[in-house]
């Protein structure tokens, strides 16, 4: 099954470009409220998504989308792809004129972006629904958890990004190295790398690249930490934290990570990979398609490290989908959700090359369980893996816009990746960043 993860930096990136268009909404609830009715309509529901995948998945998804049969009074679905350029501005148009779509996939936190100016219309009453046709429970673990609010289900799991161990079996067999389990073996492993001219800790941190610092908080969560408390406040300088980072920056001296690095692009990594210069490092789930040629067969996920504090996590991103209240149904909105997750199956076991399925029927289908990678990332990766909310949560929340994606996050990530600065500094300035940022 290919995985390209097209547009998935934009899936991740956080929604800022859209909260100062989205501010100048005022109490978007109150203009939408004969919209949002939950009886029929003789308009149509208007269904946006994205570009998850390769050229095959908007033409599949259409068609999905255009084969459903509304129940008597309720609306028919329209489709409209948005591209990732600029689709901050699209939606915050869209959103703020009462043209926007009922029902719509988006940047990963696009949809508590929306929530908390009351657009939102909350996907509780869909999922109970779906307590009673076996939707609910076909979730994988967590997924449902990270879309819960105080106020309700801001959005349902769609595809999921997951940021796991990649090695090359080739380079470690040439290398006389073990695949690593733990922290202190991912450097003996990289030690041994080093000697044959290969880099251990394969990463990026160039422009549009926003890997390198995912994988530093994935270190983070991996040791018992993470960056928000428990209050949904910054909490960076912690003892977790500080050690996690004080062994990414024992790699970086040892000279474990490229030095080019916090240059490269997702492309320039790659290409590293492909000329076998990365043996090992962590990537999206799609690494070994989006390489491709003899990198198929030859890059294998690895599992999920032990830290020194014995525990195993890493950051991951569950995109998803929302409902509108400007909806001309909101009864139809549910409906047409309801249909299609009951019929989406075919985005992947037709390769279409979007994230991973949030639901376990379509993971236990022959045409995903012949993808081994695949199959280890859902088992090994997905059950342990957290989002920007942790170690404080696991749902995902406004202030996480101030890290995703952000200037904060890729002067952080610049300057651990560096190597010229020292692990506390580093955390502090960021923590010192994000609170100022949430205030603003």
């Amino acid at each position: 099954m290919a995985n390209s993860f097209t547009g998935s930096n934009f899936s991740r990136r956080g929604f800022l470009g859209l909260a100062g268009a989205a501010a100048s909404i005022p109490l978007l609830a109150a203009c939408t409220g004969g919209s949002s009715s939950g009886g029929g309509s003789s308009k149509t529901l208007k269904f946006w998504n994205m570009p998850w995948g390769n050229t095959a998945f908007n033409p599949l998804d259409k068609k999905i989308t255009e084969a459903y049969k509304p129940a008597n009074g309720l609306p028919a679905a329209t489709y409209q792809e948005i591209q990732w350029a600029n689709f901050t501005q699209t939606f915050s148009s869209a959103v703020a004129s009462n043209t926007g779509p009922a029902v719509s996939s988006g940047g990963g936190t696009q949809a508590f972006q929306f929530e908390s100016q009351g657009a939102i219309a909350y996907a509780d009453n869909l999922l109970n629904s779906w307590k009673n046709n076996g939707l609910y429970n076909d979730f994988l673990p967590g997924l449902l958890d990270a879309m819960k609010v105080p106020k309700g289900y801001a959005a349902v799991p769609y595809n999921l990004d997951m940021r796991v161990l990649w090695y090359s079996k080739s380079l470690l067999s040439q290398a006389g190295a073990s695949v690593p389990t733990d922290w202190q073996s991912f450097l003996d492993t990289c030690a041994a790398l080093k000697k044959i001219g290969v880099y251990g800790y394969g990463t990026s941190a160039g422009a549009g690249s926003y890997t390198g610092g995912h994988i530093l908080v994935s270190w983070m969560i991996n040791n018992g930490g993470g960056l928000f408390d428990s209050n949904q406040q910054p909490n960076c300088v912690t003892q977790e934290n500080i050690d996690a980072m004080n062994f990414v920056l024992e790699c970086v001296s040892k000279g474990y990570v490229d030095p080019a690095s916090p240059t490269y692009t997702s492309a320039n990594a790659q290409s590293q990979w492909k000329a076998k210069k990365f043996g090992m490092g962590f990537d999206t789930a799609g690494l070994a398609q989006n390489v491709g040629g003899d990198a198929l067969n030859d890059l294998v996920v690895g599992s999920p490290l032990t830290s020194p504090n014995g525990k195993k996590g890493a950051l991951y991103f569950p995109n998803n989908i929302m409902m509108y209240k400007n909806t001309p149904s909101q009864q139809g909105s549910e409906a047409f959700l309801t249909y299609y997750y009951q019929n989406m199956s075919p985005l992947w076991t037709q390769a279409t090359g979007i994230g991973l399925p949030p639901l376990k029927s379509i993971t236990q289908t022959k045409e995903f369980q012949a993808n081994a990678n695949n199959v280890k990332v859902i088992n090994e990766w997905q059950p342990i893996s957290k989002t920007w909310a942790a170690p404080g949560g696991t749902a995902l929340f406004l202030g996480v816009t101030t890290v995703d994606g952000t200037p904060a996050m890729d002067t952080f990530t610049q300057s651990i990746l560096g190597g010229k600065t020292d692990a506390k500094t580093a955390l502090t300035t960021l923590q010192n960043t994000i609170k100022a940022n949430m205030k603003s």
